[in-house]
């Protein structure tokens, strides 16, 4: 048999060599190094053999595809250990993430913090004992009888969903699991770990079943690449937007509000509000009308749209009227409304394309265990745009908005980031809505684009909108993570449902194609993670406070106010620290609220007309007259803004 590899190049090899012998004659230290492979597009073990001419590409560490095959194998090794450490446990699901893995399982007893170090012990134990992850394919009546026997609830459970000859096994040392795999050789590649946190997780994500412990951990191949993460770590909980935000006033929440609706303090929503008017003012130039809809509508709309069968199991539930079968919802989308609105006068091609935008806020039912922060809410407000254009202008807005998009990240400092052609899962095209026909034109107008565009992109199959394909925009931010933003969707469905239409130049009625669009995504993951990319040394531009004004004694506190007042006319955001402190705790607490300029007046600048200027980060400036401050400032957002 013949295997291809990614360059071209290609061995003959005898039928049932295993992928991990293919890696073996290439190079020793290749074969040491892989974890997985992708064979024929299909991600496996090393040790599947090949019986059929193939495509191989391995997978090392510093893959996505060789993090999963470690972190999937990790979780087993916690199980394992976690098994020999409480024998009456029993066991959920434990997947790889995107760093590091967790475990769900059901223990006798609550496990604290402190038990996890005895956990991470067993680990490594069982790791230097090069435990083999040992497939096996069974029958749905074999593994149920297993894990019955063994009383595990959790996996018959599991069982009990899958078609019998796609179950599969994997034992290393004493401990089995129902798992696809795949997996690493060895327990051995294991060389440093650690658990990271404990949370509550209800099985199979439904309040009404039984609350499990999730264990969270995470692996590496090196003891050097675990030190990097926990320094990473500790950088990460620095830059925290909660803490952040909290210390700079921008955001807070009440139990009395509710979990996940956060409210946004004077600092936090003038920050907020110049970032709504920058992106309004970029997208006037592009010709969008600013439009507005209510917070709720009726729950037909919804069920019209497909959104109530996509999203009605995680909303809140529907609010009753007095009249007798009236149900209303709180809107989980902007694009039902804005249909509605396109529908509110004849359209014809010449009034194409039309682009709508609102800052729409909606609202879905996160469950508890999964709010967080600014990142993960109940209620949240998209920076929402819905083009309406004719199929031969898909292209082009299509581009104009990546424009947009691309825009945005180089002004506020994005500058690693990957463009990511979100498709439909081939194997399970029944959770999308649509033609085939109309998805495939979808799909390739956004490739299309985006190679007009010559922009490098990936390909994730399973990953588009249930009405359409999109294009989404993963960044990462100062310190390496990675955060998907900003997201272009094609959508030839709403118009179908909604029965959308508009005269053509030859008089026919004619479907018009949606591209729906989010620069920011929502205004609350983006000021988060705008807060921990900047650890809340926002631009000159935007940042809430851009100067104080600090007395050096209640003295000379008039001349402060001066000072604030000159720059305040100027339309610069000054404030004054009046307070009777020394300068030098007047110095460090501003510089903790993260204000870029700090202005020192006295004696001698009162004499002189001058403020001694300190920046957040670099130091003293030296001393200037107010007017040249002036001037400085102005000048610095100019450059920013015009680019």
């Amino acid at each position: 048999m013949n295997i291809t590899f990614p360059d071209g190049s290609s061995r003959s090899y005898e039928a049932g060599t295993t992928a991990y012998q293919v890696a073996q004659s290439i190079s020793p230290r290749l074969a040491a190094e892989v974890l997985s492979a992708t064979i024929n597009g299909e991600l496996s073990d090393l040790r599947t053999p090949l019986s059929v001419d193939a495509t191989v590409k391995f997978h090392k560490f510093d893959e996505a595809e060789g993090k999963h095959a470690f972190w999937h194998s990790s979780a087993h090794l916690m199980a394992a250990a976690l098994q020999q450490l409480y024998p009456d446990i029993k066991f959920g699901t434990g997947p790889a993430l995107e760093n590091g893995f967790y475990y769900d399982v059901d223990l006798p007893k609550p496990i604290t913090e402190a038990e996890l170090e005895q956990v991470e012990k067993k680990m490594l134990e069982l790791a230097r004992q090069s435990q083999t992850f040992d497939r096996k394919e069974v029958s749905k009546q074999d593994a149920l009888d297993f894990f019955n026997q063994k009383g595990e609830i959790y996996k018959c459970e599991l069982i009990g969903d899958l078609q019998d000859g796609t179950i599969s096994t994997y034992t290393n040392g004493a401990f089995t699991d129902l798992c696809k795999g795949p997996h690493i050789m060895d327990t051995s590649q294991i060389k440093a770990i650690k658990l990271t946190a404990i949370a509550g997780a209800y099985w199979r994500n439904n309040d009404q079943n039984k609350m499990l412990t999730r264990i969270y951990g995470i692996t590496f191949p090196k003891q050097s690449l675990l030190e990097d993460y926990l320094k990473l770590l500790e950088e990460a909980k620095r830059r925290d937007h909660r803490k952040i935000g909290k210390e700079m006033e921008l955001f807070a929440f009440s139990e009395k509000v509710g979990a996940g609706l956060p409210l946004w303090l004077p600092k936090g929503t003038a920050l907020r509000l110049r970032l709504q008017d920058f992106l309004q003012k970029v997208q006037k130039q592009y010709g969008y009308e600013q439009v507005m809809t209510p917070h709720i509508g009726q729950k037909e709309l919804y069920v019209t749209s497909g959104h109530y069968a996509k999203y009605g199991a995680d909303s809140f539930k529907p609010i009753q009227t007095p009249n007798e079968g009236e149900e209303f919802l709180l809107k989980p989308m902007n694009c039902p409304h804005h249909c509605e609105i396109y529908k509110t006068k004849p359209r014809s091609y010449k009034d194409l394309p039309l682009r709508l935008a609102e800052f729409g806020t909606v609202y879905r039912y996160e469950q508890s265990g999964e709010l967080h922060g600014l990142t993960r809410v109940r209620g949240f407000t998209q920076d929402d745009a819905h083009l309406f254009c004719t199929p031969d202008q898909i292209k082009d807005e299509f581009k104009k908005v990546i424009d947009i998009i691309l825009y945005i990240f180089k002004l506020l400092d994005f500058k690693d980031f990957t463009a990511q052609i979100s498709l439909r899962d081939k194997s399970n095209e029944t959770k999308y809505i649509g033609s085939d026909e109309n998805w495939e034109k979808a799909e390739s107008a956004i490739i299309e684009a985006t190679q007009e565009k010559g922009m490098a992109t990936t390909i994730e199959y399973g990953e588009a909108a249930f009405y359409g394909p999109k294009l989404d925009f993963m960044v990462k931010d100062a310190i390496g993570r990675k955060w998907q933003l900003g997201t272009i969707q094609v959508d030839y469905n709403l118009p179908e449902r909604f029965e959308l239409d508009y005269i053509s130049s030859d008089d026919r009625r004619l479907r018009p194609v949606m591209i729906h669009r989010a620069p920011f995504g929502s205004m609350e993951r983006f000021v988060a993670v705008l807060i921990e990319h900047t650890a809340g040394r926002f631009p000159l531009w935007l940042t809430p406070d851009q100067v104080v004004v600090l007395s050096i004694s209640e003295k000379y506190n008039n001349y402060a106010k001066k000072v604030a007042n000159v720059l305040n006319n100027c339309e610069i955001r000054t404030i004054i620290d009046e307070r009777n402190e020394k300068i030098g705790k007047k110095i460090r607490d501003n510089e903790m609220q993260h204000i870029p300029y700090l202005l020192i007046v006295g004696e001698k600048e009162e004499a002189e007309n001058t403020v001694a200027v300190r920046r957040q980060g670099v130091g003293d400036k030296g001393t200037m007259s107010i007017d040249d401050f002036a001037k400085l400032v102005q000048a610095e957002v100019a450059a920013t803004l015009n680019g």
